[in-house]
């Protein structure tokens, strides 16, 4: 069964958290891809994830840098596995018909953005009527907690 977790950014923005998210996924032996909005977005978080932090070295790619079947971490706009990956980070209401391929989807949405928020919503309902295993993190200035709806 998949685990999918919502992530709901109150405090930090995607740029932010995405970083580090990828990082634990990596320091587990684990792979990642990361869905996008668009071609463009794929573009601009693959050069963020260059540059986010000058000490460390974030190992990823997208269409662009090729071999995708060997890169730790995915960037694109498509619904596609090449890596293999175990996780799937969906940014900018990128929404996956293959989340049963995943260990763990994570649903990552800007809760300050009322349309974000309502569309995530919608996805919650929707991935509630499959058997998978959902919780909700919320961002709280001590970090993320398990805020799942009981019931």
């Amino acid at each position: 069964m998949t685990e999918i977790r919502f992530y709901h950014l109150t405090r930090k923005s995607l740029e932010q958290v995405l970083p580090e998210f990828l990082e634990k996924t990596l320091e587990r032996g684990l792979k990642a891809v990361v869905m996008t909005g668009s071609a463009e977005r794929a573009e601009a978080l693959t050069q963020l994830l260059w540059a986010y932090d000058p000490n460390r070295f974030l190992p990823h790619g997208n269409t662009k840098d090729g071999n995708a079947e060997m890169q730790p971490v995915w960037l694109t706009p498509d619904d596609e596995r090449p890596n293999k990956a175990e996780f799937l980070f969906l940014t900018d209401g990128a929404v996956t018909a293959k989340a049963n391929d995943y260990t763990r989807v994570c649903d990552i949405f800007d809760g300050n953005d009322p349309e974000a928020l309502a569309a995530a919503r919608r996805r919650w309902t929707e991935a509630k009527k499959d058997t998978h295993d959902l919780t909700y993190w919320q961002q709280t200035d001590k970090g993320w907690i398990d805020a799942t709806p009981q019931g």
